[in-house]
């Protein structure tokens, strides 16, 4: 049901938009971005004639039925927002700067004398954080990590945006990245250690003296454990020393972050520890690609999100120090938007005495650094101050939201009141930008299963001849993905009558597929054939998962078929013109592994979540190139886990006009997914229509009780074989 119609005026252009209040705004703004091809972001929309911004969808409510559509791209309109996010009422502005005037004053009076306290406590951390400096330590530390491994992900995260030819920089940003991601699986969690004797659960018993094998590597503190089976006890000393952490590879934040912190530093990035005052412990490395210092932290697997302590887990911060090689900085700014409320409970020092502690403790860092190098240091630093006063009195981002802690005993959490508010679990955003499917390989690989089945049922292959050619296929591209990824090659092994009848016979129809794995085949003069890279090995490592799942679907499908032979041709078991390369926006979706596009990749090992989805939600994929597809059937696919979490009910819709008008496809109700990984086939039955939108409405998943999330493994929409393109 349309509920109203806007007349839209965009430089000299008038559109005339159908606006269903059920859909909001953010599906509104897809709207205009198909019509005026200004993204959802940088559009800013007016009513009426007049200057009331449009920023919610109560809004709409309010204007005239006339809207005015301008572009923020420019510098000027990017200053205009940059205002309007930052500014506060000038009477709570001057508050909040009065409340910190006030209590500056009243730290003077106040606070401890014993200043040597919060001075020794970050001394402390000096002689920890030059260990990461140690040659043999970052050694160590290198060859403990599969860099190959980590190198692939990064490059192909990079292809996934687009991103095929990045910079040493973007390498470097992306890297980081997959190492942190390594880093909180290979590391692990101790709230009580397991039983040194049986294995079995332990209860905290104490603290104990720790032993010179322990004092050796900085074990100051040693805790132990009682076996709730055998009455064992066990010691868990905490080690300060990065070195014997690469062994141990467990511990709780402290351990976590002086571990990957050593990590960050033997691969070069400008590294340094935070300690927060309120007990947690994270890392930021220093990005010239992004100008600026990045929050990591190891224990959650969140980066740059330095408003997950406050925003998040409800911390009252009071202060947080970065520690690195040429001294301490005061970053508490970085990771709040309540100054005022953190100046409360800074009472271990006052403001000047800190600021003058830490820079001399800087210049005495710094003494043995060349001047060059301290200019350098000097220049970041006043950068950064500047960057932090800057940014503590902006907005928060309300489309943002920040889980609650994740890592350590769920009752500990509570305990620490660290659990979050409404015990949210996850990253996520409302506010989903446009993006881009970089999924042309998927739809090259479904469509170049064609000649080789078609080849196989011509030569009157039964199913289980079939299903051994393609079986024979896998082995050779699985031979292929464990070869380095950069130079991949295996050989074709000849000796069997099989093989040999496999490379004469099945090899000519495979060119397609290789192609599209940008792989190819060389035959020496002995007759050997090996398969090697054919040109960007990133290319090859971004289409590697998706042809081993799309193997499995054809083989299940042969195997679903009564009669192998020309009748089953049709699709699914040939699934062509599958459309790609489309931009899709959705309601909602949880950052960074559950966005979007993840629908649309082709492969098991990602999903796209709606954290908010399981009473309706929505998704709009957008044809590239002003094309028009008429819709023949499309495919859904059940995710990883969490079955109550599938779409059961939907309507798909399309549209001819970028999403102003639409037409009803298909609906469904009551549909289960019995299996994990289970693809259900829709064909359309609806008149044939050329359309370049098409929008799914998830109205709910199976158990609406159970979860608050939709969650989908893949989405893939098929058309008809011709083309049809716009006359504009």
């Amino acid at each position: 049901m349309v509920g109203r119609k806007f007349v839209v005026h965009h430089r000299d252009s008038t559109f005339d938009v159908d606006y269903d209040p059920n859909d909001g705004l953010e599906v509104l703004k897809f709207q205009l971005f198909s019509l005026t091809t200004i993204p959802p972001d940088e559009q800013k929309i007016f009513g009426g004639d007049g200057d009331q911004v449009v920023v919610g969808d109560s809004d709409l409510d309010l204007v005239s039925d006339k809207l005015r559509l301008v572009s923020i791209s420019d510098e000027e309109e990017k200053k205009d927002k940059q205002v309007v996010d930052f500014e506060k009422s000038d009477e709570e502005f001057a508050r909040m700067l009065q409340e910190e005037e006030d209590r500056l004053m009243l730290q003077q009076v106040v606070v401890s004398e014993e200043k040597g306290v919060i001075e020794q406590r970050i001394r402390t951390y000096i002689n920890q954080v030059l260990m990461y400096e140690d040659p043999h330590r970052q050694d160590v530390a290198r060859k403990s990590v599969p860099v190959e491994t980590l190198e692939e992900k990064a490059a192909v995260a990079l292809a996934k945006v687009g991103n095929f030819t990045p910079s040493k920089s973007d390498q470097d940003h992306a890297f980081l990245l997959q190492l942190l991601f390594w880093f909180k699986t290979s590391f692990r969690w101790v709230h009580a250690p397991d039983c040194d004797g049986c294995g079995n659960e332990t209860v905290n018993h104490g603290m104990g003296v720790a032993d010179p094998s322990e004092t050796r590597f900085g074990a100051s503190r040693v805790e132990l454990y009682r076996c709730r089976t055998c009455s064992r006890i066990t010691r868990f000393p905490r080690y300060n020393d990065p070195l014997k952490l690469l062994e141990t590879r467990k511990g709780r934040c402290g351990e976590w972050a002086n571990c990957f912190t050593l990590y960050c530093r033997a691969f070069g990035y400008d590294s340094r520890l935070i300690m927060d005052f309120t007990d947690h412990v994270w890392t930021e490395c220093f990005l010239p690609s992004l100008g600026r210092w990045m929050h990591l932290d190891p224990c959650e697997g969140i980066y740059d999100n330095p408003l997950l302590y406050e925003k998040g887990w409800n911390k009252n911060l009071t202060y947080i120090i970065a520690i690195a090689k040429d001294g301490a900085y005061d970053v508490t700014k970085r990771y709040t938007r309540k100054w005022h409320e953190v100046l409360r409970r800074r009472n271990l020092t006052s403001e000047p005495a800190l600021s003058s502690f830490l820079s001399d403790m800087r210049s005495d860092c710094r003494k043995n650094f060349t001047s060059l190098y301290r200019s350098e240091l000097e220049e970041r630093a006043n950068k950064e101050a500047d960057a932090l006063e800057k940014d503590l009195y902006s907005k928060d981002d309300s489309s943002i939201s920040l889980p609650g802690r994740l890592s350590g005993d769920e009752g500990w959490r509570l305990l620490r009141l660290e659990i979050g508010p409404n015990g949210n679990s996850s990253l996520s955003t409302s506010s989903c930008p446009v993006r881009e499917c970089i999924d042309e390989h998927v739809t090259k690989i479904y469509n170049a299963f064609s000649p080789l089945i078609v080849h196989m049922v011509d030569q009157s292959y039964s199913k289980s001849k079939t299903v051994e050619i393609l079986n024979i296929v896998k082995r050779i591209l699985a031979n292929i993905k464990k070869s380095p990824f950069r130079n991949r090659r295996t050989s074709i092994d000849l000796a069997s009558n099989v093989a040999k009848h496999f490379a004469s016979q099945t090899l000519p129809y495979l060119g397609e597929l290789f192609d599209a794995l940008s792989l190819k085949t060389e035959t020496d003069a002995i007759g050997k054939v090996d398969v090697c890279l054919a040109a960007d090995p990133v290319k090859t490592a971004l289409a590697l998962p998706v042809v081993f799942h799309a193997l499995d679907d054809v083989i299940q499908n042969v195997n679903r078929s009564d009669k192998f032979n020309r009748e089953s041709l049709a699709w699914p078991l040939l699934k062509l013109n599958r459309l790609c390369s489309g931009s899709v926006l959705a309601s909602s979706e949880e950052l960074p592994f559950g966005i979007v596009t993840s629908a649309f990749d082709g492969t098991r090992m990602t999903k796209w979540e709606e954290p908010n989805g399981a009473k309706g939600c929505w998704i709009i994929y957008k044809i590239p190139k002003n094309q028009f597809h008429e819709l023949v059937a499309y495919e859904l696919m059940s995710a990883n886990d969490a079955p109550e979490r599938d779409p059961m009910n939907w309507i798909l819709e399309g549209s001819k006009d970028g999403g102003s008008t639409w037409h009803t496809l298909d609906e469904q109700t009551n549909q289960i997914f019995v299996n994990r990984f289970q693809r259900k086939t829709f064909r359309i039955a609806a008149q044939p229509i050329l359309l370049n939108t098409y929008r799914l409405r998830f109205l709910s998943v199976r158990d609406v009780q159970a979860t608050s999330r939709l969650q989908i493994g893949s989405i893939d929409l098929y058309a008809k074989g011709d083309i049809s393109y716009s006359s504009t």
